[in-house]
């Protein structure tokens, strides 16, 4: 998880933006013009202590998140459509010090929003 960015130029604090035409993820100041691109993609780390086989948190929108990776490698299996965005979740006890991993995909398609894992 990235620490907090401060302005070059100001010294105030840098906030995470899309910049949508490129679709990457920037930091910008919010009092002077200053952005940089970001190194991690990672703003939000959020910590569940509940083991679960599905993550309940998933929201159908999360497809919109920049800050995730996209493929084009699967299709919907609802829809057909061909972007999918994607992430792991560690899953089950860890087995000789390895933690078992499991990948979730959501549809990129705003009126599907399908969730499988692989």
């Amino acid at each position: 998880m990235s620490a907090l960015k401060f302005c070059r130029e100001c010294n105030n604090m840098l906030y995470p933006r899309e910049d949508k035409e490129t679709r990457t993820l920037l930091y910008a100041c919010q009092s002077c013009e200053h952005q940089e691109v970001a190194s991690d993609t990672c703003v939000y780390k959020r910590v569940l202590r509940k083991p679960s086989g599905e993550p309940k948190d998933v929201l159908k929108d999360i497809a919109a998140d920049p800050s995730l990776p996209r493929t084009r490698s699967v299709r919907c299996y609802m829809c057909s459509h061909p972007e999918a965005a994607f992430f792991q979740v560690c899953t089950g006890a860890p087995t000789k010090g390895e933690k078992a991993m499991t990948l979730y995909f959501i549809c990129c398609n705003p009126s599907c929003g399908h969730r499988w894992r692989d």
